[in-house]
């Protein structure tokens, strides 16, 4: 009886082999963007709470807000936002029965992309979000 070695024997295909389609990368992002909005809310009630103590508190927690990693966690935040935003928008399409064919995915997953795209720069544009980010008073 011949003696088999792991490495001889064949191996199945890998994450390389695989080329993940558009819509697998959305529905993944969209769970992410889902866990990274409840890690976002944590920060929010930090931000409520410190308001509600008082003013020491406020400046505290504010100072910690207004730090350049937090501030880039902020704007992150709000990418991730609208994208789950749309994104569940689309789920919403789908649970109605509609654009389930390929290409229909396919182009309601581009608009999703380009729809969270605008709505981040008409954000940041529109309102004094941008000055806050770049750290203008």
């Amino acid at each position: 009886m011949p003696v088999v070695t792991p490495n001889a024997r064949p191996l199945s295909p890998h994450l390389q082999v695989y080329r993940l389609a558009f819509t697998t990368v959305l529905s993944g992002l969209h769970r992410i963007t889902g866990l990274l909005l409840t890690a976002a809310c944590v920060v929010l009630v930090a931000w409520l709470v410190a308001a509600a103590g008082g003013a020491r508190s406020y400046a505290a927690v504010g100072g910690l807000l207004a730090s350049w990693p937090v501030r880039i966690m902020l704007a992150g935040a709000l990418g991730v936002f609208w994208y789950h935003l749309f994104n569940g928008i689309r789920h919403l399409v789908w649970d109605a029965g509609f654009g389930f064919d390929s290409r229909a995915a396919r182009r309601s997953g581009a608009l999703v992309v380009l729809a969270t795209a605008l709505a981040f720069a008409a954000t940041l544009a529109l309102t004094p979000a941008w000055r806050w980010l770049l750290g203008a008073p």
